[in-house]
Order: structure tokens, then C-alpha cells, then sequence
């Protein structure tokens, strides 16, 4: 379908940013001609005025929020038809002009780190830092992990090529993998990452089979290559860990966003004490789909087939406000305006970007991309996309902008939620056991894939980094060995561990964002515990719940978590989520 045959109110409408492209051009011009030349001179060496602080502060927020609207304005319409060429254009231009001011305001965390802590600590407590206050206390923090203004100045215009290699990655992935043809259902089709994980999904053993061996025959071919770029991609943390006086990558990394590595190591004690209830899972599957040996390339097989539930876009909607009604008629509310207002945009389109996801600047409401379909897990993705914009939502009316970005560790909670949420409504509200167990099983599946199977890759990193740290180099044999001992500890003995899967590793693009993906693990943890005081405890945990989603960044994210009643420092909430997966597993098995 082309973009100009779908109805206007599928379509998100972009006016809170601009009203045309000629805005948008007259806008950028008159940013990169205020802030492209401008002075800093009148703040550098001199932010230890209270005066020229403040005024640095409203400086740099007033350009923030415009560049926000520039790039949001970019990016959607990129995202509409990535065909288009104006708007890679757009783009380009946004990332070169960002780079050079990012580097002509290196002076600022140097010389502030570098004020007496007695002279930051006042300006915290100053009413007129108000807005500021959480940042200054970070820098207080930080102050023995920031480097002198010339070597900041240095990081930051090396940080092109320091993050190449994710981009090198992205071609060896994309470009130079070579993924041979196969088939599906007897029809030879050209494999792709997508097609891959649909196979998977399908009830079609021997295509899965087929699929998996040849999936991963590409990268096995790669192997020496993306073993150096990955090795390249540790280094490039040792080198900064190092220079930032960090004990260890882990360490360095969750200081980023002002979180304990005792909630990383809570994380993976609490996955090991439950891998016994995952393991009667993989069990399990292998008993109801009746294989003598059950494989690596059969753990996405349905195990409930035929049904999918298939609704039009506007009745899945309704579905999801119901669904949703224990978080109250505000967030109904909200959930309506979000469809009424046109913050989503719905259809497939030819050349629109893939997938779906949540986005928004501080002076524009939230919107969503999607790629709408009939099935199930899209309108779980409609209802998860949507907790991520009614976050965003919240925080922008709750917080200054100063506060109002929530970090990534937090990011996937709310839209967890919604899916957990929806989940139960499902199941609560339907006679139909094969459709009771299909929920169940889609759960399960879902806690497997984003608790169970994201911990195992922190893991594996977490190893990875401490053999690099430990003066090891890493080949591609002790990598594929590392990840398959672990394979054999996650999965247990009810499934075969395929030599292929040894080199999973290699394939997982988010590696190159170092000790991210263990924040998917800890968002569904959160997300059940939070789930379950709404259900029980009603209106007073959803009263926490909306404090949570206006904390924005107003402080550390794990403080802001307690809002909603979670704390990952004690080892609570990683017991309810073990609980919540175990006793998901025993309903199923009644089911039978």
C-alpha cells in the first residue's frame, strides 16, 4: 500500500512540530546560525558565578529542546518512507551539526567537577538550582571519573570512531552476511533476519530445521571477523573504564544511569535459583510437542495452535482500554486521546520503517509507529508501545525538562506493564481453554525471552568483559564456549544443545551497546511486581504507580522505582517475578 491510500486518521499528524518542511528548513537555519558560531566565552571558566550558571543552564536548555523538535520532526519523516532522500538529508545534517557543538561544550562537566565540592554542594541547595539539583549532585559523583577540559574535548571528538564498531557489526550483519535462500512452506523465498524469526514461530520442523543451520552457517562463515569486531567493542569499554578510573566495564556502565551493581548481581543470583522451573519448562514442550529429542531450532514451536486472535485495528484498541481498566479512567482517557489525536501511526506502507516504537519531545505529546496486522502479538504491541508513550506523557506534565527524561533503565516498564495487564484480562475474560492456555503459553514465553534469555546474555557479557579485563584475549573459541556452557546451564537437559547455538552470540546486535540488555530483565521484573499490587492492593498502588510515571529523571532511577513499590536493591521483587513464571507454569500444566 502506498502512504498517500491510508486514511488520514491512521496517520500520525506531525503539526506539533512543525506544520511543513519549509518550517522545518527556516527552523534549522536559524538554530545552526544562532548556535553554530555562538560564544561560549562568556561561560567558560566563569561557571563557578551562580549568575552565569543559570544562565548557561537556560542557554543550553532552550537549544536542547529545540534540536529535539528538529530531530523528532526528521527522524518520523524518515520513518514514514525511508526512501525519500530529503529526509536522510535531514538527518545528516542534524548529526554533524550536534557533533561539533557536543564537542564545543566539553568544557562544562570538566570545569564543573572541577569546583570545590563545598561550592557544588551550595548551589544544590540553593532553591534556585531547583531544576538542576539532580544533575549537580551526578557531577559531585562524577568528580573522580572526569577528565581535564582537553582530554574531554578529545573523548568527545573521538567518539565517531571509538562507536564504529557497532556500525562495522551492522555490516557484517546486514551487507556482507550472505544469507542463503530456503524455503517456506515449499515455496523458495530469500532468508532475512525477519523471515528467520517467523520460521521459527512456524509449526514446520524441518523448515525450522533447515532455517537455523543455514542461519547460523552465515555467521559461522564470519565468525573471525565478528569476533574481532566484538573483541574491538571490549577493548573500546576497558580503554574507557580505564581513563574514567572505573574498576570494571559493569561498573562504568551502570554508573551511567546511577544504578548499583548489586541489582545486576541480584539479577543473575535470583535467574540461577529459578533455572530448575525453566528447565520443567523446556521439559515440558519437548512432552506436549512429542519429540524423542527436542533441538534449539523447536523452542519458538507453538505448542497451542490455531488461536491467534485477529482483530481490526479499532476494535484491538477498545480491547486494550478494557484491558487496561484496573490502571483507572485517566489512563483510559489518556489511551483514547492518543487514537483521537492522531499520535499513532498505524498502516504498513511501502518504504516505511519496520517495526514499532514510542517517541516524543518535551513540547509535543508522544507518538507511536507501527505496522499493524491482525495477530496477537500486535496488539500486544500496540498496548506496549502505548505504556511507553503514557510515560513519556506523565513525566513531560510532571517534571521540568531538566528532569523530565527517564533512563533507559527504566524505559521498558510501563509498556510491560500494559502487556502484563492485557495478559490477565485475557485470560480472565474468556471460557475458551484452548485460548486460556494459548495466553499462558504466550506469557511463559514472554518471561522466558525477556527475563531468562536476556540474563543469559548479561551473563555471557558480564564473562566476556572479565576475561578482556583479566588480561584474556577473546577468540572466537573461548567466546563460543563461554556462551555455550551457559546455553547448557539456562536450558537444561530437556533440549539438545545444537552445536550452532554456540555461536548465538554472534548474532546479537545489542552487544554493542554494553550491559544494556539486562534493563529488559529487570523492566519485566518491575513490571510483575507492579502488576501485582495493582490487582490486589487497587487504587493506592495505581496512585504509586502514577508517581512513578511522572518521576521523569528527577532522581536515580531506582529511587524512582520505589515510588511504584519495587526496590531492586532487596531481593523481593526478583522472587515475585521466579514466582510469577513457576506458578504460570503450574496453571498451564492444569490446563493439559
Amino acid at each position: 500500500m502506498e502512504r498517500k491510500d491510508i486514511p488520514e486518521s491512521l496517520k500520525w499528524d506531525l503539526s506539533d512540530f512543525f506544520e511543513n518542511d519549509e518550517a522545518w528548513d527556516k527552523e534549522f537555519e536559524a538554530v545552526e546560525k544562532e548556535y553554530g558560531n555562538y560564544d561560549y566565552s562568556k561561560f567558560q571558566g566563569k561557571l563557578g558565578e551562580k549568575s552565569v550558571l543559570l544562565s548557561f543552564f537556560k542557554m543550553e536548555e532552550d537549544f536542547s529542546r529545540r534540536l529535539e523538535k528538529l530531530y523528532g520532526y526528521a527522524a518520523m519523516r524518515h520513518d514514514e518512507d525511508v526512501r525519500i532522500s530529503k529526509y536522510n538529508s535531514y538527518l545528516a545534517k542534524m548529526g554533524s551539526f550536534v557533533a561539533n557543538t557536543s564537542a564545543e561544550m566539553a568544557f562544562v562537566d570538566p570545569e564543573l567537577t572541577a569546583l570545590p565540592e563545598e561550592k557544588l554542594n551550595g548551589y544544590i541547595a540553593d532553591p534556585d538550582f531547583k531544576n538542576y539539583d539532580y544533575r549537580l549532585s551526578r557531577l559531585v559523583k562524577a568528580k573522580a571519573h572526569v577528565l581535564s577540559e582537553s582530554e574531554e574535548k578529545l573523548l568527545a571528538l573521538a567518539s565517531d570512531v571509538m562507536g564504529g564498531f557497532h556500525t562495522t557489526f551492522s555490516m557484517l550483519d546486514n551487507a556482507n552476511l550472505n544469507l542463503p535462500k530456503d524455503t517456506i512452506d515449499g515455496k523458495e523465498v530469500q532468508m532475512s533476519h525477519g523471515l528467520y524469526g517467523l520460521v521459527l514461530h512456524s509449526t514446520n520442523r524441518e523448515e525450522r530445521e533447515s532455517w537455523f543451520k543455514k542461519y547460523y552457517g552465515a555467521y559461522i562463515k564470519l565468525i573471525d571477523a565478528i569476533t574481532q569486531t566484538y573483541y574491538g567493542n571490549v577493548k573500546k569499554d576497558i580503554f574507557y573504564k580505564t581513563v574514567r578510573k572505573y574498576n570494571s566495564c559493569l561498573e562504568k556502565a551502570l554508573d551511567g544511569e546511577d544504578v548499583s551493581p548489586v541489582v545486576y548481581n541480584n539479577l543473575i543470583d535470583a535467574v540461577h535459583n529459578a533455572l530448575p522451573n525453566v528447565h520443567r519448562y523446556i521439559s515440558l514442550r519437548k512432552q506436549i510437542l512429542g519429540y524423542e529429542t527436542q533441538h534449539m531450532y523447536d523452542i519458538y514451536a507453538p505448542l497451542v495452535e490455531n488461536t491467534d486472535i485477529k482483530l481490526p485495528y479499532e476494535e484491538a484498541y477498545e480491547l486494550i482500554i478494557k484491558g487496561l481498566a484496573p490502571l483507572g479512567e485517566e489512563y483510559q482517557n489518556l489511551l483514547r486521546r492518543g487514537k483521537n489525536e492522531r499520535w499513532i501511526d498505524v498502516c504498513e506502507n511501502e518504504g516505511k520503517r519496520s517495526g514499532a516504537y514510542s517517541t516524543g519531545v518535551y513540547d509535543t505529546h508522544p507518538y507511536v509507529l507501527l505496522n499493524y496486522q491482525e495477530t496477537t502479538n500486535d496488539i500486544f504491541t500496540v498496548a506496549h508501545e502505548m505504556g511507553h508513550s503514557i510515560h513519556t506523557y506523565m513525566s513531560n506534565k510532571g517534571q521540568p525538562y531538566s528532569k523530565s527524561q527517564y533512563t533507559i533503565f527504566l524505559a521498558e516498564i510501563a509498556s510491560t506493564v500494559n502487556e502484563v495487564l492485557l495478559m490477565k484480562y485475557l485470560y480472565a475474560n474468556t471460557e475458551d481453554k484452548n485460548l486460556k492456555k494459548y495466553v499462558l503459553n504466550y506469557y511463559m514465553d514472554m518471561i522466558r525471552a525477556t527475563l531468562f534469555r536476556q540474563t543469559q546474555f548479561a551473563e555471557f557479557e558480564q564473562i566476556a568483559h572479565a576475561k578482556a579485563e583479566n588480561g584474556e584475549p577473546l577468540t572466537k573459541e573461548n567466546l563460543c564456549e563461554a556462551y555455550y556452557e551457559l546455553n547448557k546451564q539456562y536450558y537444561g537437559d530437556g533440549i539438545e544443545h545444537d552445536k550452532e547455538i554456540s555461536y548465538e552470540w554472534a548474532r546479537i546486535p545489542h552487544f554493542y551497546r554494553s550491559f544494556y540488555v539486562y534493563k529488559y530483565a529487570t523492566g519485566i521484573i518491575s513490571a510483575i511486581s507492579i502488576v501485582k499490587r495493582i490487582l490486589t492492593e487497587g487504587e493506592p498502588a495505581v496512585k504509586d504507580y502514577f508517581e512513578f510515571l511522572s518521576g521523569g529523571g528527577s532522581t536515580d532511577p531506582v529511587s524512582i522505582l520505589k515510588k511504584a513499590g519495587v526496590d531492586l536493591t532487596t531481593k523481593a521483587p526478583f522472587e515475585t517475578a521466579m514466582k510469577e513464571f513457576a506458578d504460570t507454569l503450574s496453571e498451564f500444566e492444569k490446563l493439559l
